[in-house]
């Protein structure tokens, strides 16, 4: 039977050993919620870029990516809660992981029951929701629905275009370096050359200009600092982010 006291929530189970997953899910699933999984660390990065999840249950020890660099990666644009799968003789990194901000941890072995319980006190503490929306002026950014609009037309962006745009939109006025934005890039497999985000910015400048037309003030609020970096500027330059 479903937990009546917690909302369905969805749920992304990263955990290479496929035994371990698919028991986790199963009893995720029994409780209400929508789950997947997955079972390398790219691919975790990836899924996390395309889709909005609630909550995330997190093994350290993956392929392609470990689990450290993805709770920094996701902590740094979201406050999605993060539960860590630990193996006990790895204290410093399971220390380390709730450094970088994950919300809780479970040891291996582990009570499938006791994950389940500490999911659900988890998310009574951060429950299910939507999204929040962003918005300067007529440029809004959806991130439920991974819906950009400027002057009420849907601009389509890619997920490394959206994840940049959002991480300038959360912070409306704040000026972010390049490697700030680097951070927010789903670029798994090796950090990419600063000039990645100077030809995504170019990109959804151009975009943005299409939609809306080239001298449209909305279209021209991703502005550069010389220097320093991007910010997407506020509706009242007079008031401080």
């Amino acid at each position: 039977m479903p937990d009546r006291e917690s909302a369905p929530a969805r749920v992304l189970v990263v955990e290479d050993d496929r035994k371990t997953a698919d028991l986790v899910v199963l009893y995720l699933r029994h409780a209400g919620h929508r789950v997947s999984a997955v079972h390398s660390g790219t691919v975790a990065l990836r899924r996390l870029a395309e889709e909005r999840f609630d909550l995330l249950i997190l093994d350290l020890m993956l392929p392609g990516v470990d689990g450290l660099e993805i709770c920094r990666a996701v902590r740094a644009r979201s406050e999605t809660p993060i539960i860590l799968l630990t193996a006990r003789a790895l204290e410093d990194e399971r220390v380390q992981g709730l450094d970088l901000g994950a919300d809780d941890y479970v040891t291996k072995p582990f009570s499938p029951r006791e994950l389940v319980a500490r999911v659900h006190a988890l998310l009574r503490r951060v429950p299910p929701g939507a999204a929040p929306v962003y918005r300067a002026g007529g440029l809004t950014l959806e991130p439920a629905e991974r819906r950009v609009t400027v002057s009420e037309r849907v601009v389509d962006l890619t997920a490394s275009e959206f994840a940049l745009l959002e991480a300038l939109l959360r912070r409306p006025g704040q000026v972010l370096s390049r490697r700030q934005l680097l951070e927010h890039l789903p670029t798994p497999g090796g950090p990419p050359l600063d000039r990645t985000v100077d030809v995504h910015v170019r990109n959804v400048r151009r975009k943005l200009e299409r939609a809306a037309g080239a001298g449209h003030p909305d279209a021209r609020r991703l502005e550069t600092v010389h220097g320093v970096g991007y910010r997407v500027a506020p509706d009242d330059p007079g008031v401080s982010p």
